[in-house]
């Protein structure tokens, strides 16, 4: 791994899991000290999370973390929530088995939140969805599933965060959705599919820290 890239995987890891929470401030020596740097390769990297759309930056000021806004979540769980609905439909369609597929993922997603890693959970939270997105067999739809990741981590987190108990939730719905798959209940997968985002939507609509209007340069 480069310099610039230890950097970049330094800092994303903190904007993704909240140590550098939307509206901060950071320094290209908080990030170079972190990792044992120097600013050059740090500079690189805050061009690049820049482009990616979580810093801006700020010259001999340092590089202020983007927050999530409310518009943003709506859109991203809106988008999900299209792109979900429409492969679990055609998956029951076409009845594509993914019974084992899905049960692998769900132990596995028990397994990780029995070690109350929250970051490795949300991982394992959105290789389920992905699973059923991808059988679906529609690579751009893939693509564009695959693309909300970095979003997804920072609502995800923000939203297990907010209620200790989501984490037991999300196996029951995880559970609840992949029954209705294997029974081929269109009707029934579509409800549990669209409860399930719901309930993520509507407790990130209340996260205080991770929404709410972009502050710009702190004075």
């Amino acid at each position: 791994m480069t310099a610039t890239a230890r950097a970049y995987a330094f800092a994303k890891e903190r904007i993704l899991d909240g140590r550098f929470a939307g509206g901060d401030l950071i320094s290209e020596g908080d990030v170079a000290a972190g990792v044992g740097l120097s600013r050059t390769p740090v500079r690189e990297a805050f061009l690049r999370l820049e482009s990616e759309g979580l810093l801006r930056l700020y010259p001999k000021r340092g590089a202020l973390v983007i927050p999530v806004s409310a518009a943003e979540v709506e859109s991203v769980m809106e988008t999900r929530l299209l792109v979900e609905r429409f492969a679990i439909e055609k998956v029951i369609r076409l009845g594509i088995d993914l019974e084992a597929e899905l049960a692998a993922a769900i132990a596995h997603q028990e397994s990780v939140a029995a070690s109350e890693d929250s970051r490795a959970f949300v991982e394992a939270d959105r290789e389920f969805h992905r699973i059923l997105v991808a059988a679906a067999g529609n690579p751009i739809l893939l693509g564009l599933h695959d693309s909300l990741r970095d979003r997804q981590s920072r609502m995800n987190l923000a939203a297990l965060a907010r209620d200790e108990r989501r984490t037991r939730q999300i196996l029951e719905e995880h559970r609840g959705l992949a029954a209705a798959v294997a029974r081929r209940d269109e009707g029934l997968a579509r409800t549990r599919v669209d409860a399930h985002l719901h309930t993520t939507l509507a407790l990130l609509r209340g996260a205080p820290t991770l929404l709410g209007a972009d502050p710009g340069l702190p004075a």
